[in-house]
């Protein structure tokens, strides 16, 4: 599967955007960067969908920007927005690239949040990220803010753990770099860290 981190340039803050270009041309978030439309450009004219794994500012910011530009056929996300065109579901399935993803509703961070599993891939959002401001390898989405919840996403990351096939072997997340590897081996570490409940950064 071919994929494109296309906010990799970014200087200002956003998510991380992915944009698969081989199958089914998917975008995988927005982000907030708004050099993301000329980014997209440059590897495709033809976007068939969206796909959001919560609508936090910085993953959908430059969403509208997106449409207008490449008006594709879907929008896929868990929660109702003005620019959602097909609501998913934990268990559902979706087409993105050449693979089918496993649609898993992973909230704590995000009360809308979901991953996506295929058989060698998860995009987690930011319920797990490789590597972050926190810990350099296996970290979780933070819980600290009004309507977040430690004890949600705990269950969450377990949740994702028994339904991630053994295979999977590369990682996108929301933040941090793109890991290649034992993708298992990260969100066991993520989830043995939310675990202790230790706040994760300093001042929280």
């Amino acid at each position: 599967m071919d994929v494109h981190h296309v906010t990799a340039d970014a200087e200002t803050f956003t998510s991380n955007a992915f944009l698969v270009t081989d199958g089914r041309t998917t975008l995988v978030d927005a982000g907030a960067w708004p050099g993301v439309v000329d980014a997209i450009s440059a590897q495709t004219d033809d976007l068939e969908a969206v796909v959001l794994t919560h609508q936090h500012g910085d993953h959908v910011a430059e969403l509208e920007s997106v449409l207008e530009a490449f008006d594709p056929e879907a929008v896929y996300g868990y929660a109702p927005h003005p620019l959602v065109t097909e609501t998913i579901d934990d268990g559902d399935t979706l087409e993105i690239g050449t693979e089918t993803f496993d649609v898993v509703y992973t909230p704590g961070h995000a009360d809308d949040h979901v991953s996506l599993v295929s058989a060698t891939t998860l995009f987690s959002g930011d319920v797990v990220v490789h590597d972050d401001g926190a810990f350099d390898y296996g970290s979780f989405g933070r819980t600290d803010r009004p309507g977040q919840s430690r004890e949600t996403l705990i269950e969450s990351i377990e949740r994702l753990l028994e339904r991630m096939p053994d295979g999977v072997k590369r990682l996108y997340a929301g933040h941090g770099q793109v890991f290649e590897g034992d993708v298992r081996d990260v969100v066991e570490t993520a989830l043995e860290r939310a675990e202790k409940r230790e706040p994760k950064y300093p001042d929280e």
